[in-house]
């Protein structure tokens, strides 16, 4: 199937048509989750066999940036369920079927979430603060708190990881795993009020000896940097789908902007379009060029993960500077649109005064400018002299 089969225009328009009543109440999209999945559409990753659509990276990060155009906070939340369905499809097309349940259960209607992210945890998926202590018959129970947690309303499953600081002789070692919503030992904190992207309501979820049986734990790593499969997984679905929604949302951005100059005019010019402004058109062609230049990007690094392409070690800088362009770009490109639109989408309740706050969003995710630009120069030039 096609992005415009499984998100048709109808489809857009009513998703598109809550977003702004979401952002006003700061409440979750409980309708656009339900037309979704009515859609088949957190099924993208699923089989068919399973009843699925069986797509890949590729044609889920446009489905995604499509999804990103009408409903932005609706497609960042949607994405931490594609992440894992992601990472359980990128796993298993490399041989590794340690997620197959993952894709089954999703294909019964089971929601997952990400439940990964601590305040101050810096080394993200190399570490964790969140406490794991081993279990008769091989669970753990997990104490700590992860923020960040989208999805909070409606998951039915969440992955989560911490550290068992015992295990490997002292050295610690990482454990993840996936609670049910009927998992014990948890709470959800009623705490999601932000500038933007507020649809998600990614609340702060709260450990509290929380336990996951064997069954449910599906990796056990060492701290610090590896290259297990699953960390690769995590990264390439989560950083593309992640570059996918704020693509999407800069060319929204870039629509409304070309839409408001051509309906725009100018008094001091006998009524002249703002569409025949020199200067405006500058900012709507500088806006078009930086989108330009992300589409093949996304679609390239999509496509590769698709193919299994050998990138070696320059996979990493290829996925956090595909994270980092677009979430920069997407914030360009608003920036520029909401210069060309004029004062009106300065006012509360205009679209471009939503997707400003919503872009913002975009330099908090992993990884971060800071840490990117890390990953790329040790790439490229080898780590610093100690």
């Amino acid at each position: 199937m096609t992005p415009e089969e499984v998100l048709p225009d109808a489809l857009l328009e009513r998703l598109r048509g809550r977003a702004a009543d979401y952002d006003r109440k700061n409440a979750f999209f409980h309708e656009d989750l339900q037309d979704l999945a009515a859609a088949g559409y957190l099924k993208l990753f699923v089989p068919t066999s399973d009843g699925g659509l069986g797509l890949g990276l590729a044609a889920a990060a446009h489905c995604q940036r499509r999804l990103a155009t009408a409903a932005p906070a609706t497609a960042l939340a949607v994405n931490m369920h594609l992440v894992w369905t992601g990472v359980a499809h990128v796993l298993q097309a490399r041989g590794d079927t340690s997620l197959a349940f993952v894709l089954a259960e999703a294909g019964q209607g089971e929601v997952f979430a990400f439940g990964n992210s601590e305040a101050g945890n810096d080394s993200v998926l190399f570490d964790s603060r969140t406490v794991a202590v081993p279990l008769p018959g091989g669970g753990y129970s997990f104490t700590g708190t992860k923020i960040f947690t989208s999805l909070s309303p409606a998951w039915t499953r969440l992955g989560i990881f911490g550290k068992d600081p015992g295990a490997r002789d002292g050295a610690g070692e990482l454990v993840h795993g996936f609670i049910t919503r009927e998992t014990g030992g948890y709470r959800i904190l009623d705490d999601w009020d932000t500038l933007g992207m507020r649809a998600s309501q990614s609340n702060t979820t709260v450990l509290e000896g929380a336990e996951v049986p064997a069954n449910r734990i599906f990796r056990k790593l060492p701290v610090g940097p590896n290259a297990d499969p699953l960390i690769f997984a995590i990264f390439a679905c989560f950083e593309t789908l992640l570059a996918a929604v704020y693509t999407g949302l800069g060319e929204r951005a870039l629509t409304l902007g070309v839409d408001h100059a051509k309906r725009r005019t100018s008094f001091k010019n006998g009524g002249r379009s703002y569409a025949q402004d020199p200067d405006i058109r500058w900012k709507v062609a500088e806006a078009a060029m930086a989108m330009d230049n992300l589409y093949p990007q996304l679609a390239a690094v999509a496509a590769d993960v698709d193919a299994l392409t050998d990138h070696g070690p320059l996979w990493f800088p290829k996925l956090v500077g595909l994270k980092v362009n677009a979430t920069e770009t997407a914030r360009r490109v608003v920036d520029l649109a909401i210069r060309v639109s004029g004062g009106s989408s300065y006012f509360r309740g205009s679209e471009l005064e939503r997707l400003y706050r919503d872009v913002l969003a975009g330099m908090f995710h992993p990884s971060d400018d800071e840490s990117a630009h890390n990953t790329v120069a040790n790439a490229w030039l080898g780590p610093l002299d100690n």
